[in-house]
């Protein structure tokens, strides 16, 4: 068994792969055996592998699985203690793993790590897609220590201290293998996006630690595949987000969260609609809804299991405030303010 497997997904990333790999084998080769899982690719990433980095193993997926699906067709087929799953936009940093594979070796309890996330077009500045760590409000909306929202810090060093967080960013998480698959790894139906907040957050379900690293540090494009106003994507994290809270919220508080989720996300549409003119994310949102209510029932003994696996009834990473009151009517900007 390997004792690090970095796994990249890949669908028509080849400019992506040509530019970044580099930095992976330059400094991880030592540590890890490199991977890239091509998800029918219909560019010509897996030729260009071959010719120009033959060092790099290749699981070649007969259909485009998205990246929760894409992920666990891969690992299945990987034999090793820890999984990092790898964004192929990122460019990693000397001496990258060696933090995250010595934590997980000296916490049995912590399950999966992530680095500090920090954008290449400004290096002094977090990403947007898991900045140092994340967490969840009352009603499902995700935030990070160094992004809230459309806020995105600077990075001043004011995070570089081990945490816990409720969930790591699935642009680079290492996680142990035994953990991945006694939960039953990323939940393919949801093809892409909340799929890795999810996974963390049925782990802290069962009383297992999400912690960021900060003295790992990576740098990410981000929104390599979709940009970020996109009708897909508004309706795959609309989705998304109300099947996990219904997969994963307490018995006490479904019914309540859920109800208000209701309001918050049709007041979010029209506010699409009505301030951005933005038809296409305010019918995603409608679509998102609908599909949500026809594939619910589909998600009951998915429920039922975790509810029943609960060891942990009160998560602290999931904080008991509105994101959207403390953000827009009290004008907290910035994690340390909440």
């Amino acid at each position: 068994m390997e004792k690090v497997a970095i796994v990249i997904l890949n669908w028509n990333g080849q400019k992506m792969l040509w530019e970044y790999l580099p930095s992976v084998l330059n400094y991880s080769r030592d540590e890890a055996t490199v991977y890239v899982a091509d998800n029918a690719s219909t560019d010509d990433s897996l030729n260009m592998l071959q010719k120009h980095f033959p060092e790099v193993k290749t699981i070649v997926l007969e259909r485009n699985w998205g990246f929760a699906e894409g992920y666990n067709k891969a690992l299945s087929q990987i034999e090793a203690e820890y999984y990092l799953l790898l964004n192929s936009d990122i460019e990693v940093t000397h001496h990258w793993l060696t933090p995250m594979i010595e934590l997980l070796d000296t916490h049995q309890d912590i399950a999966a790590c992530q680095p500090k996330l920090l954008s290449i077009f400004d290096k002094d500045q977090f990403e947007y897609a898991g900045a140092s760590g994340g967490y969840l409000d009352k009603y499902g909306y995700p935030f990070c220590r160094g992004r809230i929202f459309d806020t995105v810090e600077r990075d001043n060093g004011q995070y570089n201290y081990l945490a816990d967080v409720l969930w790591a960013t699935g642009a680079a998480l290492m996680i142990r293998s035994k953990d991945y698959w006694d939960i039953g790894g990323l939940d393919g139906r949801f093809f892409a996006h909340n799929e890795e907040i999810d996974l963390c957050w049925r782990l802290r379900i069962k009383g297992r630690r999400v912690v960021c690293q900060p003295e790992s540090y990576v740098y990410h494009v981000g929104g390599g595949t979709l940009p970020k106003s996109n009708p897909m994507k508004t309706f795959l994290n609309f989705r998304n987000n109300l099947t996990m809270l219904y997969k994963c919220l307490p018995e006490e508080e479904l019914g309540s969260v859920m109800r208000w989720r209701w309001l918050l996300d049709y007041v979010a549409a029209w506010e699409m609609l009505l301030l951005k003119h933005n038809w296409g994310d305010f019918c995603a949102v409608y679509r998102a809804r609908r599909a949500f209510a026809r594939w619910k029932k589909d998600f009951a003994e998915d429920r039922r299991k975790i509810q029943a696996d609960r060891t942990l009834k009160k998560i602290p990473e999931r904080r008991g405030f509105s994101l959207l009151w403390q953000y827009y009517v009290k004008g907290k900007k910035k994690f340390s303010e909440l």
